[in-house]
């Protein structure tokens, strides 16, 4: 038996793990992946019983896994993204969820032929719009505009909002009376709200408060953000039911935008804890399900489904954002991203139980139509972002441009060299006098610290999705290369090498805390700026059949020309480094650095 466990929970991972490295190789919703996997090992081979494999501990941890995964939510959740789109998000939630909740209930009753009660219990479990989902899809599709955080705030607070609705309505069909179902609805309200506020943001201060006067070491707290996240959610839940999700939501926001304490490692574990309990979760989830659950959906659930992406989304969005400042093409694209998740299918299971339980009928058809929802929704949604994102303009999936660490000469020369190959660029520097002097020169530059804990919120990234740091200092260059790969993609983050010490040595930072060197191991920040006469330094010359970089080397002398990018057929750039030496093709402009001594 102790075997049986040990190769399920091991096959679990490993397989859910295989998913999301497909998903991001092949570039298809990871979702999809482990719902497909999960049906696969479930229903269609029998490879998997998670009733079997987990028994009463099933609920509990699917209960924990989503506490963990909203908490990860609310992190990343910031203030300045919500003012820029407030009115927006605030009639989403509002105006949006009682239209989606209406037409959905009508959907489910008049389409389904299901009795008021169930209509109205799924149709509030459909307010959940998936942040476990449209998260991933985001982060794939990186739409340009206000979309990027509307959806991801309305995802992330939905969920709550969602599972408390349903929550209030199950009491409500459990409740005999128009009396006590009206007492069970205000009373259920304001418990949940009051709860959820005071125990998240309440937990969230402590929390703040021990890391800043030093009461949990370093090595330590990750570990106590975790458990005080798992202990607050039982102790919320245990208060007012499914209150949890409220207030590690709040927890999670609270954390993300205070300014007292540096939570990015924090972050970080959280995320990738997501990641690992999300690829768990949909397969297990996913497994439970039974041919004999499929069998009964039919026709009338496929039109459901469809009245749910094409008319009720729509109208809902729509409706809600009517006179607002979103552009007829965003609001397009929020129409398309409604995608279902974890929270959806973990709400409904639980529901189905315990309406099973008390005899409700038609509560055995909940399960398998909110997988077909999910199965559906991820497919149509999640296929159709990328090319609906090109289709309206929308798209950024893949950026060129580059952030530059520094304005002074050799980085001016290095930002027009691009822009004249038509990337976007856009300089950082402290230095007053080198910005003014890029600005004249008609470069984009700022003046800011690139260290700064606001700076993410306060630059404009669209079309940026590379950084050249290269400023004289090691330790800025560094910092900043750590700091913006979580942005960017540590891929995509790169540094100029400093020259050695009066000493000899080389001044470096350990190979974690830094980007890739850029251009060749010996071209170091000052050798490089001593060949810098002005823009014409770095040339870019269009690779041919009768042209090739034998010719430039025989043009210019081997010795004196430093490939620095390469824009391939496709209009990628590619950073030479001191991993990566790509070779010109036919058809690609290399540029390089021509060496006149001064």
């Amino acid at each position: 038996m102790n075997e049986f466990i040990l190769i399920g929970l091991a096959s679990l991972i490993v397989v859910g793990i295989a998913a999301q490295w497909i998903s991001w190789r092949y570039k298809i919703p990871s979702i999809l992946l482990l719902l497909i996997f999960g049906i696969l090992a479930g229903p269609v081979l029998n490879l998997l019983d998670p009733d079997k494999l987990f028994g009463d501990l099933l609920f509990p941890f699917v209960s924990i896994s989503v506490s963990i995964i909203l908490f990860e939510g609310g992190l990343s959740l910031h203030f300045s993204e919500f003012k820029k789109s407030s009115g927006i998000i605030r009639n989403l939630i509002t105006v949006g969820n009682i239209i989606t909740w209406g037409l959905t209930t009508l959907a489910v009753y008049y389409i389904l032929n299901l009795q008021l009660d169930i209509s109205l219990l799924l149709a509030a479990i459909l307010i959940v719009t998936g942040p476990t989902v449209i998260i991933p899809l985001l982060h794939q599709v990186k739409p340009k505009g206000k979309v990027n955080s509307i959806l991801k705030w309305e995802g992330i607070v939905n969920d709550p909002i969602g599972a408390i609705l349903s929550v209030i309505v199950l009491e409500v069909i459990l409740t005999a009376g128009v009396k006590d179902a009206t007492t069970v609805v205000i009373l259920t309200i304001v418990k949940s709200i009051l709860v959820g506020s005071i125990l998240g943001i309440g937990t969230g201060y402590l929390l703040v408060h021990a890391v800043k006067h030093n009461l949990i070491p370093d090595y330590l707290e990750n570990p106590v953000t975790l458990a005080l996240v798992v202990g607050i959610f039982v102790i919320s839940n245990s208060i007012q039911p499914e209150s949890g999700l409220i207030t590690v939501t709040l927890m999670g926001i609270y954390l993300g935008n205070q300014k007292s304490v540096v939570v990015h490692h924090i972050i970080e574990f959280k995320e990738n804890l997501r990641v690992l309990l999300i690829s768990l979760l949909f397969i297990v989830l996913a497994a439970r399900l039974k041919i004999s659950d499929l069998k009964l959906l039919d026709v009338s659930s496929f039109l459901f489904v469809l009245s749910l992406i094409f008319i009720i989304r729509p109208l809902s969005i729509f409706i809600s954002t009517y006179k607002s400042t979103l552009k007829l093409n965003e609001k397009i694209f929020l129409s398309a991203m409604a995608p279902r998740g974890i929270v959806a299918a973990a709400i409904t299971s639980l529901f189905a139980i315990e309406l099973g339980g008390k005899g409700i009928d038609n509560s055995e058809l909940l399960v398998p139509l909110m997988f077909l929802i999910i199965i559906s929704t991820i497919t149509v949604y999640g296929l159709g972002a990328f090319p609906l994102t090109k289709k309206l303009k929308l798209a950024d999936s893949n950026p060129q441009g580059c952030l530059i660490v520094g304005a002074h000469k050799l980085a001016q020369s290095i930002a027009k060299a691009l822009q004249d190959e038509g990337f976007k660029t856009m300089l950082i520097d402290t230095n007053s006098h080198n910005v003014l002097e890029a600005k004249l020169k008609g470069l984009n530059a700022i003046r800011g610290n690139v260290l700064s804990e606001t700076i993410e919120d306060e630059l404009d990234f669209e079309g940026i999705g590379k950084l050249l740091a290269i400023t004289p200092n090691n330790e800025v260059n560094s910092l900043a290369a750590l700091h913006f790969s979580t942005l960017f993609g540590s891929q995509n983050v790169f540094q100029v090498g400093i020259d050695r010490d009066k000493d000899g040595e080389l001044d470096e930072v350990s190979k974690e805390l830094r980007g890739t060197i850029l251009f060749n191991e010996n071209t170091m920040l000052y050798t490089l700026e001593h060949y810098i006469i002005d823009d014409s330094s770095i040339s870019s010359t269009k690779i041919t059949e009768d042209f090739n970089i034998d010719d430039i080397k025989a043009k210019y002398g081997e010795q004196n020309i430093i490939p620095m990018f390469l824009i391939n057929s496709k209009k990628e750039l590619l950073i030479y480094s001191v991993n990566n030496k790509p070779v010109p093709q036919p058809g690609d402009i290399l540029m390089n650095l021509v060496i006149n001594p001064k």
